[in-house]
């Protein structure tokens, strides 16, 4: 009967435990606040705004420069060959600004330049100086004394075609040698070609400045004045 008594007396009671009520809650600590880590973050985001924005400035900081449209063999002027291109502005790189193209056309190339350059002042000189122990020949060839694709810095070999053997030429042995024809140059340097253009259509006159040995001058300059110079191309083009 107790156990009975004792069961019934439980049966009403809940499994859960009773829960405090809300005035007997736990008071919860503040949230603890940083400033020092918000202002780093503040700061960085600037920071990369700045560098955002000069970055910005900088590749809106152009000039307009030269730049060759062709090769410019050594000793010739850019003429016409000249475009505009925009760089990044640099001080430290001697740029040929677009406004200063007509200046250029003045000058020569110290050496080569290929197609597609863009061009710095250091690059030119005023006169073209010849290497030691080579001189500059002009000849004026006829059509069929040159090749049709010939140009500047190509190598070639220098014949005089005088076909007169019989000539009353008494002079020396060079004299000789220019009247009966033969090779004068096997390795000659085109330095420059210049076309007449009021006769290229009729005739095919040509012009070119070579560049030669200076034991070789006299003879190809003798056989030029006398129409008998002709060219033809050789391996080291």
């Amino acid at each position: 009967m107790k156990i009975q008594e004792r069961t019934g007396a439980g049966a009403g009671r809940s499994a859960v435990p009773a829960q405090p009520s809300v005035g007997d809650r736990l008071p919860t600590p503040p949230r603890e606040r940083k400033p020092a880590l918000a202002a780093l973050a503040v700061l960085l985001i600037l920071v990369g705004a700045l560098g955002a924005t000069m970055l910005v400035l900088r590749a809106g900081d152009r000039i307009e420069v030269v730049k060759v449209t062709d090769t410019i063999e050594a000793g010739e002027s850019v003429g016409d060959n000249v475009t505009s291109v925009l760089v990044a502005e640099d001080a430290s790189i001697n740029y040929v600004l677009w406004e200063q193209r007509d200046t250029l056309k003045t000058l020569k190339a110290k050496s080569t330049i290929y197609k597609d350059t863009v061009v710095m002042g250091q690059m030119f000189e005023e006169v073209a100086s010849l290497p030691a122990g080579k001189a500059a020949v002009g000849v004026a060839l006829k059509e069929g004394q040159y090749p049709s694709d010939i140009r500047a810095g190509h190598t070639v070999a220098v014949y005089n075609v005088d076909a007169a053997p019989g000539s009353n030429n008494n002079d020396d042995d060079a004299s000789a040698s220019t009247s009966s024809g033969g090779l004068l140059v096997d390795n000659a340097k085109v330095q420059k070609v210049a076309e007449d253009s009021d006769a290229t259509v009729t005739t095919g006159n040509l012009s070119l400045t070579l560049l030669v040995d200076e034991a070789d001058a006299a003879a190809v300059a003798k056989a030029a004045s006398a129409g008998a110079v002709a060219v033809v191309h050789v391996p080291g083009n």
